[in-house]
This record gives C-alpha cells, sequence and structure tokens, in this order.
C-alpha cells in the first residue's frame, strides 16, 4: 500500500490546554482507536507514559491504573494535569498511516500542529517535552531548533518567546525498556518544571 491508496486521519481528540500549564508534552499522534483504553492522550494500556507519570508522582506505576479493569483513569489523570500544570497534544494534526499500525515509524505526517497557537492558549509555558524520535523529528522542523540528546534538552525562541525542548525517550512498549528506567529521564524534566 501507498501514501495514495491511504486516505488521511485527522487527529481525534483536542489539545488538553490547562491554564497554567507550565509544561506542553508533544507525542506524535495516537493509536488507531481500537487500541484505546480511555479518550485521551496516550490512551493504549501497552503505552507506559500514565506508568511513568504515576511512579513519579506517587511511587506507583499503576496509579493511574483503574483498579480490576483494563484501562486508564481518566479522570485522575486530567485532574493531576491541570493541578501540577501539564499540556498535552501531537505534533501532527493529520498523518497517513503507511501500514495498518500504530507505529511512528509508518506514520506520515501530512499536517503539522500549529504549535504558535497552542503556545498563545498557554503563556506560562517555557519548555515542551517530545515523547519520541517521530515527535522530535517533527517538532524541530517546526521551530528549527537543535536536536537534543534523549534526556537532554536545548533552548530556542519561538513565537515571541524563549522556549526549552526537552526529548524523552519513547513511553511505547516498541522501546523494551523498564517503566523506572524510562521515568529517570522524565524525572529530570518534571523536576525542573515543578511538576513533582
Amino acid at each position: 500500500m501507498n501514501a495514495n491508496d491511504n486516505p488521511g486521519e485527522r487527529h481525534p481528540l483536542e489539545p488538553f490546554l490547562p491554564s497554567g500549564a507550565r509544561l506542553l508534552m508533544l507525542g506524535s499522534f495516537p493509536p488507531q482507536r481500537h487500541r484505546w483504553s480511555m479518550e485521551f492522550f496516550y490512551p493504549n494500556l501497552q503505552n507506559d507514559m500514565w506508568r511513568i507519570v504515576g511512579y513519579l508522582a506517587t511511587g506507583d506505576k499503576n496509579h493511574f491504573l483503574v483498579p480490576d479493569a483494563k484501562r486508564f483513569d481518566k479522570e485522575r489523570i486530567e485532574a493531576f494535569c491541570r493541578e501540577r500544570g501539564i499540556a498535552l497534544y501531537d505534533t501532527a494534526v493529520e498523518v497517513i498511516r503507511l501500514k495498518d499500525n500504530a507505529s511512528d515509524n509508518f506514520l506520515q505526517v501530512v499536517r503539522e500542529v500549529d504549535l504558535a497557537a497552542l503556545l498563545a492558549r498557554i503563556p506560562a509555558c517555557r519548555s515542551i517535552v517530545t515523547t519520541g524520535q517521530k515527535a522530535t523529528d517533527t517538532l524541530r522542523s517546526i521551530t528549527g531548533c537543535d536536536e537534543p540528546p534523549v534526556g537532554g534538552s536545548v533552548e530556542f525562541d519561538f513565537a515571541g518567546r524563549r522556549m526549552r525542548l526537552w526529548r524523552m525517550p519513547s513511553s511505547s512498549r516498541a522501546y523494551p525498556r523498564p517503566v523506572e528506567w524510562k521515568a529517570e529521564f522524565y524525572r529530570k524534566v518534571f523536576t525542573d518544571c515543578g511538576i513533582i
């Protein structure tokens, strides 16, 4: 199958931009809906993002899982992100899936996020996290900033403000590292932004 046979897919979620957000976390694009355990970002139960956040916030990687159910607790996750100042969206708003899966390797970005418009809605934000290589590549094409090492950051100017880009390891299980290992990278940016 080539891109011409596959229609573009628009982003299914609205940006989550709580007032006072200090950190914007950007992934690449959500997985197909049949992989979702909730109507929110990082919805795939096989993705470790909310285990990483739970581990850093409470010491329990299962903190944001619903007991006895195979899903994340959207309400608790949203409340935590609002309280701690975490905004969420993705670097692409329209993609073509070159294969019928959730892999970033087979995502063709058709339309990038309007980053300036997102940032205009969260004026306190000075830090962006990209959660994987595809997100980092797309963000760099938007901003022209340098590529930080995994776990590191670079400063750049964009839309009239000085920003810091943090590049984190992917929270996908396709990147087979323990939650605790990945969490130590995220700990740096969460501490720097006053999230934990």
